[in-house]
């Protein structure tokens, strides 16, 4: 109680300006100048309701500057929010202005070159030779269309580099025996395969298999199995 009573006393209490006429010194004080010393009040004495006013200002002032800079934080929080939406518009317009590839597998005429190698594929041509220039043309037809000019470009460069052996079976002469005796069948060799494309395989007889799914094939040692549903080739 003694501690509010005399930060009150001295809240209210007057400054006082002291000069000494002799030294001339200045000092300040709450009470009375020493004897002889001019007086010049300062900061007059305050009512208990003019501190109660000020601390009321002064703690508006504060109310308000606490909301300024609030409103700043927004004001500032909302400005990075429209750059960063309107970074992200300009991104997606970017995108969507630069040209996008061509999906050449998904294409008309793409479709359009498969059919045509299955309808070559079951065909009978006149020959086993025409047979596969057929379908040799169809196959490149089908990895152009499907494949692109630079896709197709690397497929032919492999192709190229890949040897390509054709053996031509011996023709096994027939013996002539005197009748009653039948005449002797000598077993043919074994068919095997000469060309593969991404879903045919012909063997050196014209005969044609499909390059995916189960089952047996002819290959160069006799008969080979399909591995993982691809003909080996």
């Amino acid at each position: 109680m003694v501690c509010l009573v005399g930060w009150s006393a001295s809240a209210q209490a007057q400054v006082v300006r002291c000069t000494d006429p002799r030294t001339g010194q200045v000092t300040y004080t709450d009470g009375t100048c020493a004897g002889g010393a001019s007086v010049r009040e300062v900061e007059p004495r305050k009512t208990p309701q003019e501190l109660q006013q000020e601390r009321e200002l002064a703690a508006e002032a504060l109310e308000r500057r606490q909301q300024r800079l609030q409103a700043e934080a927004a004001a500032a929080d909302a400005t990075a929010q429209r750059n960063a939406e309107r970074a992200r518009a300009r991104a997606a317009q970017t995108a969507a202005a630069a040209p996008q590839p061509h999906d050449y597998a998904r294409s008309p005429e793409c479709a359009r070159s498969r059919r045509s190698l299955d309808i070559v594929a079951s065909g009978v041509a006149r020959s086993a030779h025409e047979q596969e220039l057929r379908l040799d043309a169809a196959q490149r037809q089908v990895d152009l269309d499907c494949l692109g000019p630079q896709g197709y470009a690397e497929v032919e460069k492999a192709r190229a580099n890949q040897p390509r052996v054709v053996v031509v079976p011996p023709v096994q002469p027939r013996a002539v025996f005197p009748e009653p005796f039948p005449p002797i069948v000598r077993p043919q060799p074994a068919p095997y395969l000469t060309q593969c494309g991404d879903f045919r395989c012909t063997d050196n007889l014209g005969n044609t298999y499909p390059r995916a799914g189960p089952g047996r094939f002819p290959g160069q040692g006799g008969v080979c199995r399909s591995n993982g549903g691809q003909a080996p080739c």
